[in-house]
């Protein structure tokens, strides 16, 4: 690739950026741009369009939207509430322990609905209030929960997940999904170090104790929610169904359990259903113009040539893994979690793969990473959703979030440099040699 078309391709795409343009067509303009340099307009045209068009034709893709639609059933059916409840009855006796009711709940909710900005949404709407009536600062809470909203993208079922595994060129999802778990409650209880930490600090009290029968109760309530996860990922480790088939399975269970709660009638089905389109709309159109954009990488060899960039800097995996992870941070600063791993996962993998990694560890490496993103202005999502449910600048919340921030990368890099954190659980189930 010359490097006319790789100065087009980068500045075309910042450009557009920083005026404003939706990321989504940012990436489309500047592949049909980058590939004009090589071939004639016209053909150009046609070849982005077959592209995106070719890109959507997976079946592994069905499962977003059926598993944005179970999410958008749990949202709406009372699972939230159950979570909590539970998850007090567990921990709430512990000094700082609405914190930790507050991270245990958004790992529970982001595991079951797959989406960390309903899960910001939903329990931060819930715990706020709580966690104010007792004293708890409201920065300190929004903070809390912001950053512990994004270890359900991490533990399965997750979207993100499924568009690595398309990314990759077909990495076991079975296997990712596996892969996920321990990685996901090691940030959990990280994070609830650090928030027990400063909760101490600050002064924050404890809640009462609950009797055995409390707990008991809570957990009988909560069960029928956590079972999905059982039946589910069971599903696909046992071979029972797909990923695709689970997503179905997701629906179909997240419908009959918000039927038995009574706490979604008929009429808020069609609302629930317009809101699954639109979000899988946008997904899929970011995931047609990615794959279009990655496509046009590879054929201007791109991955080749940062591979052989990065290989010349050093042979050293432990320099190359650092070079890329700061890379990744600065992109999810700036991009949203499915494009970059549409884009950067064709990238980056054949130069993990060269040092001997493995690309199940690379994919949870790669999505934590990019989770540290979405809790960073000026694209963090799930930032501005935890600062608008809270009713907080976002300026209020970034001082009680740096030291949850730094917690998050002390879990990145042991994520990161220790592989069997994620490939014990696969390796030990048999998903990968």
């Amino acid at each position: 690739m010359g490097s006319i078309e790789v100065l087009i391709l980068i500045l075309s795409f910042v450009v557009l950026l920083g005026i404003g343009v939706p990321i989504a067509f940012s990436i489309a303009i500047s592949a049909t741009l980058t590939l004009i340099v090589s071939v004639p307009a016209l053909s150009t045209l046609t070849t982005i369009a077959q592209r995106m068009g070719t890109g959507l034709d997976s079946f592994t893709l069905l499962a977003i939207p059926f598993f944005i639609l179970a999410g958008q059933l749990m949202n709406s059916g009372g699972i939230a509430r159950r979570l909590i409840d539970f998850a007090r009855a567990l921990v709430g006796a512990l000094p700082g322990g609405l914190a930790f009711v507050n991270i245990i709940a958004n790992m529970l909710f982001g595991a079951i609905s797959g989406s960390a900005v309903a899960s910001a949404s939903a329990i931060g709407s819930a715990m706020g209030p709580r966690m104010e009536k007792e004293g708890y600062d409201k920065a300190y809470s929004a903070a809390v929960n912001i950053s512990s909203a994004t270890t359900g993208l991490i533990i399965p079922p997750s979207n993100i997940l499924i568009v690595f595994s398309l990314a990759s060129g077909g990495v076991s999802i079975a296997a990712l999904f596996m892969a996920g778990y321990v990685p996901g409650l090691l940030i959990g209880a990280l994070l609830m170090l650090c928030a027990g930490v400063m909760a101490k600090r600050r002064g924050y009290p404890s809640g009462e104790k609950a009797s055995f029968a409390k707990v008991t109760s809570t957990f009988v309530a909560a069960l029928p929610s956590l079972l999905m996860l059982v039946v589910v990922i069971g599903g696909i480790v046992n071979g029972i169904f797909t990923a695709t088939e689970a997503s179905a399975i997701a629906v179909l269970y997240s419908a009959i359990l918000v039927f038995m709660y009574k706490e979604v009638s008929i009429s808020d089905i069609r609302p629930l259903i317009l809101n699954t389109v639109k979000t899988t709309s946008i997904v899929l159109f970011l995931v047609a113009t990615s794959l279009a954009l990655s496509w046009v990488m590879a054929y201007e060899n791109i991955p080749q040539t940062i591979t052989d960039v990065l290989l010349t800097i050093s042979d050293n995996p432990i320099i190359i893994l650092l070079i890329i992870n700061v890379i990744l941070l600065c992109v999810g600063i700036f991009m949203d979690m499915t494009p970059a791993v549409l884009i950067f996962t064709p990238i980056f993998l054949p130069v993990v793969v060269a040092t001997g990694m493995d690309p199940v560890h690379f994919g949870i490496m790669m999505v934590l990473n990019l989770c540290i993103g979405l809790c960073t202005p000026p694209v963090g999502s799930v930032l501005f959703v935890g600062c608008s449910v809270a009713k907080l600048k976002i300026h209020e919340v970034i001082k009680p979030l740096l030291p949850l921030f730094i917690t998050m990368l002390v879990g990145l890099m042991l994520i990161t440099f220790i592989p069997e954190i994620s490939l014990w659980l696969p390796r030990a189930l048999g998903l990968m040699e």
